[in-house]
């Protein structure tokens, strides 16, 4: 007696709202993970290479199309301004926002769109839009762990997804937390390529030495955030702030001279006077995270 093949899974439908350069890289992912997907966008044209993407008129008639809308827009406002009028459509179905946002927005949104009777996720996309279907593209997402369960094989048409917790602000406090650390990187890149480039010092030659030196000190982050953690700075401290704090001057001298603005490191430089008068002169730079409350 022979078993019957088992038949392969349906790919489900996708519906993308927004087809900025971020939510185009969306449906160019699920539609090459063979998702029918349909897209609906302010201005008519958009991404004319997604030729196997449906297009609608209207963003009724795009929710209408699938189980699953994922909204790719500008911020929270435009989303809302986006499904205004077409509220009575997502009864019964997913709603997942990938717009950048604050958690109290995420919280807010999930109450909304409960209101309207649709299932509600909330997400940050951790990756630049070429990255998008690739596996180093990770993305976020938070609110009932069941909905996420319901649609991860689809969410992993994008990347790596990952589901965060049953409250649907903490994606959007991830996304903002790895992005502030991901701005602190631009910073001191900038900042360092400045300085060099008066002396006719291309920022590809400056790069040979610093993102090695860089990579080199990721442990350190490591370390501090054990420090942090445990509420112990005083075991095994590899660079006082103190000390770290005399040679602070040469950087807004040398920025001085080289003609370039020290903005982009004036703030870690009033955390770490700060956190010196009150006693952490002795640890290490994670104990900057005392004097950045409020």
């Amino acid at each position: 007696m022979t078993s019957e093949p088992v038949p392969e899974p349906v790919p489900e439908s996708v519906t993308v709202l927004g087809l900025g350069v971020m939510g185009s890289a969306l449906a160019r992912a699920f539609t090459a993970a063979g998702h029918p997907t349909t897209a609906w966008n302010r201005t008519p044209g958009r991404a004319p290479d997604l030729t196997t993407v449906t297009r609608t008129e209207t963003v009724a008639e795009a929710i209408e199309a699938s189980p699953l809308v994922v909204v790719c827009l500008l911020h929270y406002d435009v989303a809302y301004e986006a499904l205004r009028g077409a509220e009575d459509r997502l009864a019964g179905t997913t709603l997942v926002n990938l717009c950048n946002g604050t958690p109290a927005q995420a919280r807010a949104m999930a109450t909304w769109a409960a209101g309207h009777g649709a299932r509600y996720l909330d997400g940050g996309i951790m990756a630049v839009p070429p990255m998008i279907g690739g596996p180093d593209a990770m993305t976020l997402y938070s609110g009932d762990p069941e909905v996420f369960a319901a649609h991860r094989d689809t969410f992993g048409a994008l990347g790596t997804p990952l589901h965060l917790g049953a409250d649907p602000g903490v994606a959007a406090l991830h996304d903002i937390a790895l992005l502030s650390g991901m701005y602190g990187m631009f910073a001191g890149f900038l900042h360092a390529v400045g300085l060099v480039r008066p002396d006719g010092i291309k920022a590809t030659e400056l790069m040979t030495l610093l993102e090695p030196m860089l990579r080199a000190m990721l442990p350190s982050l490591t370390h501090a955030a054990e420090q942090i953690d445990s509420g112990d700075y005083d075991s095994n401290v590899t660079s006082p702030l103190a000390m770290q704090l005399a040679a602070f001057g040469n950087f807004f001298d040398t920025a001085r001279d080289q003609g370039i603005r020290p903005d982009l490191l004036t703030g870690i430089h009033t955390l770490m006077s700060e956190a010196v008068a009150s006693g952490h002169g002795n640890h290490d730079i994670g104990a900057l995270i005392e004097v950045i409350n409020v």
